[in-house]
């Protein structure tokens, strides 16, 4: 009798790769709670117990079902590469520079499957060569974007993953993409930001990076990557300044001296402006420059 994911999931003697392997050469008789892509019809999703997840997050004391369609995830080194979605073209290429090179040394990437920095550095892992892992925020029958359905298949044809906390038929929706980058982080070593705003979905991913202990690294250049930088993440902007972050010995700015813009912006505080409104009002910055600064001012307190 053919096992199905709900079998798995109660737990048996076989490992998640024999498992994986049984699902494919028996998709024509998966139950009906397991569903085919219709891309890659002969590969379907798999729910893995606690016990079968890398030890990297049973280290973490994860509870949750992680869903999983291709290879089984590992413990070898890995690093999350995120960013905007409406990304700039020099973000993008800079995201498929940094996963080339890091896949082509072996290490595993990471990301969201999103349009923009996430798009660019699953394609960068596999130009390098490399497997990579689609975190998604849907069902892992729910492909999304839908205009990444083609990548998504490529990753699983070449050896890579789409993996995800929702079970299939799951679409979509704003509260479920902070689940998809808690486990972004908690797959990775180190999470590198390489272009964001203040208020990116990669700011989350971040936090969640930080409460497990991982490295979290930003390229400069933008408003969400520079507060971070200016909250002590590591800096990235070369290939090997992502080498040295994975290997424990992280790149960092080195203490400045206060900014004169964030003077202004700390001098208004002081005189009484509450919010950024105010603050914009009382010094003529614009809200792009105050937001920059206030790291800066925090970081002082």
């Amino acid at each position: 009798m053919p096992q199905s994911a709900s079998h798995i999931r109660k737990g048996s003697r076989a490992g998640p790769a024999k498992h994986l392997k049984l699902f494919v050469s028996q998709g024509s008789h998966l139950t009906a709670g397991v569903r085919v892509a219709n891309c890659f019809p002969l590969v379907s999703t798999v729910a893995l117990n606690p016990e079968w997840l890398p030890k990297r997050l049973q280290a973490l004391g994860w509870t949750h079902t992680v869903y999983l369609r291709g290879t089984p995830l590992t413990d070898g080194a890995a690093v999350a590469i995120v960013g905007a979605r409406a990304a700039s073209q020099a973000a993008m290429d800079r995201a498929h520079a940094l996963a080339r090179h890091l896949a082509g040394s072996g290490v595993h990437v990471v990301s969201g499957g999103a349009l923009g920095v996430d798009g660019a550095a699953h394609r960068g892992a596999l130009a390098g060569g490399g497997r990579t892992t689609v975190v998604l925020g849907s069902g892992l029958d729910v492909p999304y974007p839908a205009r990444h359905a083609p990548l998504f298949c490529e990753v699983l044809a070449r050896g890579g993953t789409l993996a995800g906390m929702l079970p299939d038929g799951t679409p979509p929706q704003r509260s479920t993409f902070p689940q998809r980058n808690t486990l972004i982080a908690a797959l990775a070593d180190v999470v590198i930001v390489v272009e964001a705003d203040v208020r990116s979905g990669s700011q989350s991913t971040v936090a969640a990076a930080r409460g497990f202990g991982r490295v979290v690294a930003a390229w400069p250049g933008s408003a969400g990557c520079d507060r971070l930088l200016a909250a002590g993440a590591a800096i990235v902007e070369s290939e090997g300044d992502a080498e040295r972050a994975l290997a424990g010995t992280p790149r960092v700015r080195g203490a400045a001296a206060i900014d004169p813009i964030a003077q202004q912006v700390r001098d208004a505080i002081a005189g009484g402006a509450r919010g950024i409104d105010e603050i914009v009002r009382k010094t003529g910055l614009t809200v792009r420059a105050v937001l920059r600064a206030l790291p800066m001012i925090e970081r002082m307190l």
